[in-house]
């Protein structure tokens, strides 16, 4: 299938109706693979149902893969449906450029990682790579986003108007090469134009394989007399565009303006774009049909509130700014990322949002309620679990750190108060406030430079010397806190955050998680320590690999399987050489007598 519409979209509308004062839209699609075995376009086209129509609009998205990759056509079915999934989960208070420039640069990092992991990474036009435009209407206003050769047109009375320009560069009259495509490069950011909406006003996306071989003209007379059948009127421009010779996939959208939102709606838009930050609240207050219950936390940065969705009658954790830091727009665009994040991610180990069904009136975000406890708690209820009980806990949590890594994020601040159990016995990671996004970290205000953003007893050495973090960065955390939960210690003391230079992280000495009594067999000490080596090269891989190991002896181990005295018990070695000193020289005296 190569029309994604992961959410209904009109697809017709001729007939007269009574004004809804709000958008509405026909839309028009055809895709074909033309004359070539597979089809590498991928196109679709999302019109929300309320509150999402007024808040986030009608979002149309197409991408053309590239002749010289066999994986194009992943990239583009990627890159479609992730903005049209993605966009509808952003922050009601950015900015419509805000939020489609941040989903863009996502799935360009997530693309742009697919083809340095497989052996496209020398090759990159052999790689995960594809063009992309988008659209998105909102309010009375249309929005463009554009990266390569895919165009978009504008029907001004008689005439087609190209609002794009092509990113291709042309080596002679027959070679030309795309300069810029989304997957490309790590840092790929897309033009962006507005203009006002006009009723009856009609916007196209077509891939070369249509607008290289049908004139504007026979477009704009087929638009003419399609008497409101729009898929028709794409799919005769794409059969002559076939016929005319077009060897390559063909596809076409296209998008009239039926109706424009009433001013009402319009006031609303204006609202929604600058928030406020809620007043204080407590017990029985309501925020947009969430009922206040009780506050779980306040801090100065931020508010937690377990409230009742008046709807459902579910519970909900509302986090609110503090007022505090209401002039801090950098923090309040990683407060906002964290919902964000929440609504990405899919694990049953990572904290979830709720449903976004309302209109917000107020700045804050909503997620589940866990019932259970923090790690920290649990710790302090079992101050020395068993192996067996630290291994069930850091699978759950490694299981969630994956699902993380997989859409290119590193949570940057894994400690046993941002991990909570359920009454079910279920781990699940919360708090994003940390949380890098791959192909984020040079935007103003989101989350993830390479600032430290966690906590130093747990952050891996690179952060300390500036060096980008990686999942190896997550791996570190999740190894010092298998190792703090084992022994209430931490593997270097709190020496890592001391060591600001590579000669400093060199002369750390981990020191070992066993002692005289302990039953932890050496072979899992062996695995920490590899897991918490300062050098990220030198640590496992994968977290795969961690948790194999922490659970099978590796053989690799096994020949050493006993780390020395001075590493078990430095304070026991270094009496034990005193101890023999003092007899070497009494037994010394003893000959000179």
């Amino acid at each position: 299938m190569n029309a994604a519409q992961p959410r209904p979209a009109t697809a017709a509308g001729a007939n007269v109706r009574e004004s809804t004062g709000q958008l509405r839209v026909s839309i028009g699609q055809c895709t074909s693979e033309g004359r070539k075995p597979l089809n590498q376009d991928f196109h679709g086209a999302v019109v929300p149902g309320q509150p999402q129509l007024s808040l986030k609009g009608v979002a149309l998205a197409m991408a053309d893969g590239i002749s010289s990759s066999d994986v194009s056509h992943v990239a583009s079915e990627t890159a479609v449906k992730s903005f049209l999934e993605d966009y509808y989960s952003t922050s009601e208070a950015w900015s419509v450029r805000t939020a489609a420039t941040r989903v863009i640069a996502a799935t360009n990092a997530w693309l742009d990682a697919q083809t340095r992991q497989s052996h496209y990474r020398f090759e990159r036009d052999k790689g995960y790579v594809c063009t992309f435009s988008a659209l998105v209407l909102r309010g009375d206003t249309a929005h463009l986003f554009h990266l390569g050769d895919t165009r978009v047109y504008r029907l001004q009375g008689e005439t087609l108007e190209q609002l794009t320009n092509d990113h291709r560069l042309w080596v002679s009259a027959e070679e030309s090469y795309l300069s810029r495509a989304l997957g490309v490069d790590a840092h790929m950011e897309p033009d962006y134009q507005n203009f006002p909406l006009r009723e009856g006003q009609l916007f196209i996306l077509a891939t070369d394989g249509v607008y290289e071989h049908v004139r504007a003209e026979f477009i704009i007379e087929q638009l003419r007399k399609s008497a409101g059948n729009l898929d028709a009127a794409a799919r005769t421009i794409v059969d002559a565009a076939i016929a005319n010779g077009s060897g390559d996939n063909l596809s076409i959208q296209i998008v009239r303006v039926e109706e424009l939102p009433g001013r009402e709606t319009l006031a609303l838009l204006q609202q929604a774009d600058t928030l406020p930050l809620p007043p204080p609240l407590r017990p029985d207050d309501e925020l947009d049909g969430y009922r206040i219950l009780r506050g779980i936390h306040a801090s100065s940065r931020s508010h937690a509130y377990l409230a009742e969705d008046t709807q459902t009658n579910t519970r909900v954790l509302l986090k609110t700014p503090s007022i505090d830091r209401s002039g801090d727009p950098a923090y309040l665009e990683r407060f906002l990322m964290e919902e964000w994040i929440a609504r990405r991610v899919s694990s049953v180990h990572l904290l979830r949002a709720a449903p976004a069904d309302r209109e917000r009136r107020y700045l804050y975000t909503a997620t589940e309620y866990i019932e259970g406890q923090t790690l920290a708690q649990w710790l302090r209820d079992n101050p020395k679990p068993d192996l067996e009980s630290v291994r069930g806990i850091i699978e759950q949590i490694a299981r969630g750190l994956q699902a993380m890594h997989r859409m290119e994020m590193l949570h940057q601040d894994l400690k046993p108060d941002n991990i909570m159990i359920d009454r079910g016995g279920t781990v699940k990671i919360i708090d994003y406030g940390a949380t890098r996004i791959g192909g984020l970290g040079e935007l103003a205000g989101a989350s993830g430079g390479d600032q430290l953003q966690g906590t130093a007893l747990y952050a891996a050495p690179e952060y300390f010397i500036g060096e980008t973090p990686s999942a190896h960065s997550d791996l570190f955390s999740l190894g010092v806190l298998t190792y703090h939960m084992l022994s209430g210690r931490f593997p270097y003391g709190p020496d890592v955050p001391r060591a600001r230079s590579r000669a400093a992280q060199r002369r750390l000495s981990y020191r070992s998680v066993l002692d005289e009594d302990s039953e932890i067999p050496a072979w899992v000490d062996t695995t920490l320590k590899k897991a918490v080596h300062p050098d990220p090269l030198k640590r496992y891989q994968h977290l795969s690999e961690f948790l194999y190991d922490l659970r099978h002896p590796n053989k690799a181990f096994l020949a050493n399987s006993r780390p020395p005295l001075i590493e078990r018990n430095p304070v026991a070695f270094w009496r034990g050489l005193a101890l023999l000193q003092f007899l070497a020289i009494l037994a010394l005296l003893y000959q000179l007598q």
